[in-house]
């Protein structure tokens, strides 16, 4: 009896411990228009309570967050919760047409989700046209109080976003270029926590400061939330040690550069064991293709306190922008950190195989139009030789959901329509390869099912790396490489025992990469390039993942307040 006695307590107070460590956190999002001044320019954009980049969320693994969204723009309006599992709360993960229809100017929801199993650097964005250039900001989530982090803590932690910039109405850029069908124009500028820095025109006092004491550890939290470019980041005399990709900690890693594709978090820790002084940290384009790209710096500032003013900040050495060795040695030599907090072992028996292809397309344009793509096409994208098309009437969780046909099919391939060679650069122009039907395919999978899958990159139009994320799920980045993907010789290359776990890969220029992932949420779920410019263009597709067999493994119905088309 004493001993069931004693056995009560522990369990009773390991509940009592679980539930004073978890709290409800509670924001309020007012979207409305802001005129912002930057590189001399007033730009009207909009944003989340006045504020550019919007407010930086914090809470604690095992929290409720609530997010409650109110329409004031002159656009509809979603917010995605980029890289949390929304475990059976696929209805607040955000993207349009997808799990909900947009909230229309005007109108409100709530987003309601716990988040399970997750700690370290997420963020948060629009998810409807190219509105996620303004409307973006951090999601911190730190461990339970009784729980810490796997190496000493730091003296403070930092969000660093780095994002993009345009001198006009980033829905205008987009749009004008959907209807020539051509690329749309380039940004003006790359950011530092909405500022550009003293490289650029009349932004000397537009630069971003991070004060820091001497001898002290930062932990910088590292967002690319640039909508089309992947960036190369560096602090002059100092190096970074990575911890955390994509809110998974990793195996501590030295460099003196990181690289981070458009949705991506790296957190870096830095000590600031140099003389007192000021230091720039400064962060340029990695350009895997050779189309045209937005070649510049942005940069702010490291200050040392004690530090004079009047002394010129160093200047980290920073790769060229082509340079795909380094970025490759960045992200292929980054490891999990196998029994850490949150690691979550590969699953090794695999039910479902896919073979990817990924890239960029043509459309034929409409009868008596020129179009200013190649060939007096339309730009257009894929996987598989489908170009995604979203729907307009209902949302694709709310078909799934109701069981409405009509909005989508569940026919999405296992592998392309052909095969070839791939990354041949002979193909870009083959016009028996290059077109790709419009659809809205998904795939089905049963519950709790593994899912391997090869992204095997493509040389049409102009060859590039393209960061693939998946909604709702982190996924082992098993191998990746160049070339055309081998099964027998690429597959003794799996890393089964520490891989990185990740929510966005960067499949490299010309190259593979071979993924892998437990299908444990029921929903809908998208998968897409985050290059912005790539997800109207067609390249995504989405996972449609049953039921379980218990209520606990079962989509709950809509919240009541879910937007209507």
């Amino acid at each position: 009896m004493a001993r069931f006695a004693f056995a009560l307590a522990c369990a009773l107070a390991l509940l009592a411990s679980s539930v004073a460590s978890a709290a409800i956190v509670e924001h309020s999002f007012h979207v409305n228009n802001l005129t912002v001044t930057r590189l001399c320019h007033n730009q009207l954009i909009t944003a989340v309570n006045g504020e550019y980049p919007g407010p930086t969320i914090r809470a604690r693994e095992g929290d409720t967050l609530v997010v409650h969204v109110l329409n004031q723009s002159p656009y509809n309006l979603t917010i995605h919760w980029h890289g949390i599992f929304q475990l059976l709360s696929a209805w607040a993960d955000g993207p349009a047409y997808v799990t909900q229809c947009p909230i229309l100017p005007g109108q409100s929801y709530t987003y309601r989700f716990k988040i399970i199993g997750q700690e370290g650097t997420l963020w948060w964005h629009a998810h409807v046209s190219w509105l996620r250039a303004t409307v973006y900001g951090a999601l911190i989530i730190h461990p339970r109080s009784t729980r810490s982090y796997p190496f000493p803590k730091p003296y403070q932690d930092v969000p660093i976003m780095l994002g993009e910039w345009w001198n006009a109405n980033v829905v205008d850029v987009e749009n004008q270029g959907l209807a020539t069908g051509g690329a749309p124009n380039n940004s003006d500028a790359y950011t530092i926590n909405g500022l550009p820095g003293d490289f650029y025109n009349c932004s000397q006092n537009q630069t971003y400061k991070l004060n820091v004491v001497r001898g002290n550890t930062y932990m910088l939290r590292i967002i690319n939330a640039a909508l089309n470019n992947q960036l190369f980041f560096g602090i002059a005399k100092h190096n970074m040690t990575v911890v955390a990709v994509d809110a998974s900690y990793t195996k501590p890693y030295v460099t003196e550069v990181v690289v981070v594709a458009p949705g991506q978090t790296t957190d870096v820790l830095i000590t600031a064991n140099q003389p007192v002084g000021s230091y720039y940290m400064a962060a340029t384009p990695y350009a895997s293709s050779t189309i045209p790209f937005p070649n510049t710096t942005t940069r702010g500032v490291l200050v040392y306190n004690g530090s004079k003013s009047s002394s010129a900040p160093l200047m980290p050495a920073l790769p060229n922008p082509r340079d795909t060795a380094t970025a490759h040695k960045f992200s292929s030599n980054l490891t999990g950190l196998a029994g850490g907090p949150q690691w979550v072992p590969v699953p090794l028996q695999v039910d479902e195989h896919m073979f990817v292809t990924i890239g960029v397309n043509l459309d034929q344009c409409s009868e008596g139009v020129t179009c200013q793509g190649p060939l007096n096409n339309r730009l257009s994208a894929s996987m598989n030789n489908e170009s995604f098309q979203l729907p307009t009437t209902l949302s694709m969780l709310q078909a799934s959901f109701y069981n409405v046909s009509g909005i989508y099919t569940t026919d999405f391939p296992d592998n392309p329509p052909v095969e070839f060679d791939y990354t041949n650069k002979n193909i870009s122009l083959d016009l028996d390869l290059i077109f790709a039907p419009k659809s809205t395919k998904v795939k089905k999978l049963k519950y709790n099912s593994t899912v391997e899958i090869v992204l095997q990159n493509t040389a049409f139009i102009a060859i590039e790396n393209h960061p693939i994320h998946i909604h709702g799920f982190n996924f082992h980045v098993l191998a990746q490489g160049f070339g055309n993907y081998h099964p027998i010789n690429d597959s003794k290359k799996f890393n089964l025992v520490n891989p990185q776990l990740r929510n966005t890969i960067g499949v490299p220029v010309g190259g593979w990469a071979v993924i892998r992932f437990q299908a444990n949420n029921p929903g809908v779920w998208m998968v897409h390039c985050h290059l912005d410019v790539h997800l109207p263009w067609g390249l995504a597709m989405a996972f449609e993942v049953e039921n379980g067999p218990t209520i606990a493994s079962t989509l709950p119905p809509p919240p009541l307040d879910l937007p209507k088309c």
